[in-house]
């Protein structure tokens, strides 16, 4: 069955209650980075202004069922009053005749933080009794927290069979933008995977070898491709007990018509540190005592032609150790290339995962892509094509 979404719902004078990821920094009592705020602020200010009564749950942290005040959520109140443009009111139980009371008072247009859902230990247990007390707060369910989809808990999953259930603006544009880049993308279609370990990615590169058309592989996990092509790698992080993983990778590809790419020369240095002396080889010249730190220049522009003929780029992973200059060379040269193809139609770009966010801040290109996703571990496991619990249980036919 189809998602619905919850801008379709006449959803004046009704109870929503909004499942959001608002796991934001925060340093002495103050959050430092309000983005997750205030992209959720953007979707929810149009219901707000059609007169619904906002119940928001969310966690932070990992307080595991404790009441530590360290991750209480009252302090949001602050950025999220700011970024719906109305007071928020706060319940100091997310559940229970309390937050009932607070969330049975609301008027219309008025806004319910409830405190940190992962306080109650049901919550990550995915607990029905749970969940049955959340959906006693209001008349509709929202996920509107893709970031989150992929674990069964309370407040993402079983909460969604309990009552209407729909997903929220922010929810529906990742879902979006993902299933444009991977289930049904426009080709020819590019993937860029970088990263430490094959061992992480493994069913993310297996998925994508039979869903793409190209598959550009960086970072420690293109040293462990390489290994299995016979080259000396010195020093390299890399994983010999992956080259059987990497044979049939390469297999499922050759079957699938995809082309994996592998950098034709790296940047070697003998010790990592900013500043480090480097040394462009060529991808079979590492010597014995250096170390592969980043795709060499021929790398850039190899791969800079591959983009050239895209009309989807999907990335997860920098190409190098790019969080140590000058070892981010090649990762900010291939995104400024991906940015400036998007920014003039040629392709769709869609980009995720906390290093890659991090890469793409670095090349000052984020704003520059089709779409940006925060979530981690969801974007992961979507890119493995597996079915998010959260997601899932969106797919019913409740009625308001």
């Amino acid at each position: 069955m189809p998602i619905r979404s919850i801008l379709d719902v006449d959803v004046t004078g009704k109870k929503l209650v909004v499942r959001a990821d608002l796991n934001v920094p925060v340093q002495n009592g103050k959050v430092t980075d309000n983005t997750r705020i205030d992209r959720f602020g953007k979707g929810m200010k149009p219901l707000i202004a059609k007169g619904a009564r906002l119940i928001i749950l969310t966690h932070m942290g990992r307080p595991d069922g404790s009441m530590d005040p360290s991750y209480s959520v009252d302090k949001l109140r602050p950025s999220l009053s700011a970024a719906l443009g109305t007071p928020v009111h706060f319940s100091d139980v997310c559940s229970g005749p309390s937050a009932e009371i607070h969330a049975n008072s609301l008027k219309d247009g008025e806004v319910l933080l409830c405190e940190n859902v992962r306080y109650v230990r049901g919550e990550e247990t995915n607990e029905i009794a749970l969940a049955e007390g959340f959906a006693q707060l209001g008349d509709i369910y929202v996920n509107d927290a893709f970031s989150c989809a992929h674990r069964a808990h309370a407040s993402t999953e079983a909460i969604a069979r309990l009552m209407p259930a729909f997903a929220g603006p922010l929810m529906l544009e990742e879902l979006g933008a993902l299933q444009s880049a991977l289930d049904n993308p426009k080709r020819p279609s590019v993937a860029i995977v970088g990263g430490a370990k094959i061992s992480s990615k493994i069913e993310v590169l297996k998925n994508l070898v039979v869903a793409v058309d190209h598959l550009i592989v960086g970072g420690g996990m293109a040293n462990t491709f390489l290994l299995a092509n016979g080259a000396p790698l010195g020093k390299s992080l890399n994983e010999p007990d992956h080259i059987n993983t990497v044979k049939e990778i390469t297999r499922l590809a050759r079957l699938s018509g995809c082309t994996i790419h592998l950098p034709p020369d790296v940047v070697v240095a003998r010790e990592f540190v900013a500043g480090a002396d480097t040394e462009t080889v060529d991808a079979f010249g590492c010597p014995k005592d250096a170390m592969i730190l980043d795709a060499g220049p021929n790398a850039v522009t190899a791969f800079s032609e591959v983009l050239d003929h895209a009309r989807t780029i999907l990335w997860n992973g920098p190409l190098g150790a790019f969080e140590i200059k000058p070892f981010d060379a090649a990762t900010v040269a291939l995104a400024r290339k991906a940015a400036a193809l998007t920014v003039c139609d040629s392709c769709v770009s869609v980009a995720g995962g906390g290093d890659t966010v991090s890469a793409l801040n670095t090349a000052g290109v984020t704003d520059d892509f089709t779409y940006v996703s925060s979530a981690g571990g969801a974007f992961l496991e979507w890119l493995e094509g597996r079915t998010l619990p959260g997601v899932a249980a969106l797919m019913q036919d409740g009625k308001v």
